[in-house]
């Protein structure tokens, strides 16, 4: 089967997501996501990728990132893959027993408007999503957090919007099942996130044509259908 097309053109905000391969648990305590966190700080030293948003689960992670120019996104998501699943082995004395992640880390591009405030949203929801929180802010190992406690880590950017000024409870709000579902869908395809048009644009652009078409073969005409 053919690898599903991974593109890294520049212009473009993207969610990127990996899991552990078998629901294994990433981050079992605070010195795991916080070893995560520094291997973010050193991919983006490396490459200079600008990531406007992320949450860190126990057994998978999002980051919203921005790249600047072509190829970025993939040299900084590989190197920053890589070195984690070294660096996760070494902790855990388990070189050679298997892969870390289920694979390669899946991305999509989001459209630069409201659509990218709904990943955003979606990305620092998850805690409280999973119930891990009473309110997504308090979660550590998020940029909510981050901006919510000032932190001014170097690797955190600003993203092509400005946050609205009541982002913190719009983030706590529930997200429509039909948010969730598009989400989903782009997340398991791959498909460019934004209103219609642009997603037919953009999916021509970066040849993910495959990603909008319906799963599944073609249905054979009918016998009525093939006498028009």
């Amino acid at each position: 089967m053919a690898r599903r097309q991974r593109c890294s053109d520049a212009g473009y905000v993207y969610h990127v997501l990996n899991r552990a391969v078998g629901r294994a648990t990433l981050f079992r305590k605070a010195a795991d996501y916080a070893a995560f966190e520094k291997v973010i700080g050193q991919a983006w030293e490396r490459t200079g990728m600008r990531l406007v948003a992320y949450a860190l689960m126990p057994n998978h992670w999002h980051l919203v990132a921005w790249p600047q120019h072509d190829g970025q996104l993939s040299i900084w998501a590989q190197w920053l893959t890589v070195t984690h699943v070294r660096r996760w082995h070494a902790h855990h004395h388990t070189s050679g027993t298997g892969p870390v992640y289920q694979g390669r880390f899946k991305s999509f591009p989001v459209q630069e408007n409201d659509h990218y405030l709904t990943v955003c949203r979606y990305v620092e929801h998850n805690p409280l999503r999973a119930k891990l929180v009473e309110r997504a802010e308090e979660w550590r190992w998020s940029s909510l957090w981050q901006r919510v406690h000032a932190t001014q880590v170097p690797w955190l950017s600003e993203g092509p919007l400005p946050w609205p000024k009541d982002w913190t409870e719009h983030v706590n709000s529930i997200q429509t099942e039909a948010e969730l579902v598009a989400l989903r869908r782009s997340v398991g395809r791959g498909a460019p996130f934004g209103d219609e048009r642009w997603q037919a644009r953009t999916a021509l652009t970066l040849h993910l044509e495959s990603a909008l078409r319906p799963r599944g073969r073609p249905k054979k005409p009918t016998a009525a259908a093939r006498k028009i």
